[in-house]
């Protein structure tokens, strides 16, 4: 009777696991049905500019992607803040935006977004070459971690938004970084279409950034960010900013760049 009840069990725990994705996509498919709320209209509108530029059937799939993103991730409020819907809906809007046109989940192993008003500090520590710990603080306008959790300032969230074209959104940043969390530790390769496309991405991606990091100068101009050349991981959250928000010049300065990253995001802001 024991080994029964284990068995019967066990059946229900895999049937489960099997029915479980076409529960989740069908309670997404009602929350897309849904009309998207005026009032979210107006917040895009106003907070998030880039949106107007794109295409309409975009347009209408970030917005399905924003109400399912704000229905299943939970945002908590920091230092005294309280969420509203315009900063749920501004900040699902950049996150839903590299997700447009790409199969998969909704940051699947992302649970919450925790918001402070501004800047924050976070205290680190590190140990050097030899050997000695060290304490330090770090103020910082967003983080992302592999344990289910985006941490994003709101002015500076704003602020990315507002100007779309300067190659700077930390909520792209950070988004971008749990999309390259989705395979363990961010290291700057996130789950491409198939493992072949892995060689050619590795051959791009790290010329240019070695090209960033060994400029002659440090006043030499750069496309991208200095902090890109702190390793690959932030090497590729920072192109993925400038992906989205200078798409012209990446693509005369960084061909080849500009090709892997529309590959990967299944977009081509160029025509847009």
């Amino acid at each position: 009777m024991p080994a029964l009840i284990i068995s019967a069990l066990a059946l229900l725990f895999v049937l489960w696991l099997l029915g479980e994705p076409y529960l989740t996509e069908r309670k997404r498919q009602r929350i897309r049905a849904q009309p998207f709320p005026a009032a979210w209209r107006e917040i895009l509108k106003r907070r998030v500019p880039y949106v107007r530029a794109l295409p309409a059937d975009l347009q209408l799939q970030l917005k399905r992607h924003i109400q399912v993103f704000v229905a299943e991730k939970t945002f908590i409020g920091c230092a005294g803040l309280e969420i509203t819907d315009e900063m749920r809906v501004t900040i699902a809007a950049q996150a839903c935006l590299l997700i447009l046109n790409r199969p998969g989940d909704y940051y699947p192993n992302l649970r919450q977004i925790l918001v402070y008003p501004g800047s924050f500090v976070v205290h680190q520590a590190h140990t050097d070459d030899s050997g000695v710990a060290h304490q330090g603080r770090q103020i910082l306008s967003g983080e992302s971690w592999s344990e289910g959790q985006v941490i994003l300032s709101w002015q500076d969230t704003l602020a990315g938004a507002a100007t779309p074209t300067d190659g700077q959104n930390v909520a792209i940043h950070e988004f971008a970084h749990q999309l390259d969390q989705e395979t363990g530790p961010a290291n700057g390769a996130p789950l491409l279409a198939r493992r072949a496309h892995y060689a050619r991405w590795s051959q791009v991606l790290g010329a240019e950034f070695d090209a960033l990091r060994t400029r002659t100068s440090p006043d030499e101009a750069s496309l991208f960010s200095d902090y890109g050349a702190t390793d690959p991981a932030e090497f590729f959250a920072v192109i993925s900013e400038v992906f989205f928000e200078q798409p012209q010049r990446m693509a005369e300065e960084h061909p080849a760049l500009y090709h892997e990253l529309a590959q990967f995001y299944r977009l081509d802001p160029l025509s847009w």
